[in-house]
């Protein structure tokens, strides 16, 4: 089991970066897929990107190709989430989530992730 803690939101303007990393505690970290997910004020979480275990696979939603990468450092227990050029619409609370089991494509619903952290506020203004 492990748990998860995200850092590094904040406000942004249009445009801007942010990078968000998650903290993870416990020994099934570097077993275990890792997913951001997002969830806006009334609407349903939502996958942002996906990473399998060894850091070789990558998966993104379409509204975040090309903008986010995912990486992930199992020596540090931490997964990062690079945002950049930023658009309002990216505005949501993001989660970091541990799926425990092993999946090809790492999955995409929220469903299949039993750990997650509290979530880091992310907006974007002008």
């Amino acid at each position: 089991q492990v748990q998860l803690v995200e850092s590094g939101g904040g406000l942004v303007q249009p445009g801007g970066s942010l990078r968000l990393s998650c903290a993870a505690s416990g020994r099934t970290f570097s077993s275990a897929a890792m997913g951001w997910f997002r969830q806006a004020p009334g609407k349903e979480r939502e996958f942002a990107a996906g990473i399998s275990r060894s850091g070789v696979s990558v998966y993104y939603a379409d509204s975040v190709k090309g903008r986010f990468t995912i990486s992930r450092d199992n020596a540090k227990n931490t997964v990062y989430l690079q945002m950049n050029s930023l658009k309002p619409e990216d505005t949501a609370v993001y989660y970091c989530a541990a799926d425990p089991i092993f999946r090809v494509p790492v999955s995409s619903s929220p469903r299949d992730y039993d750990y997650w952290g509290q979530g880091t506020q992310v907006t974007v203004s002008s």
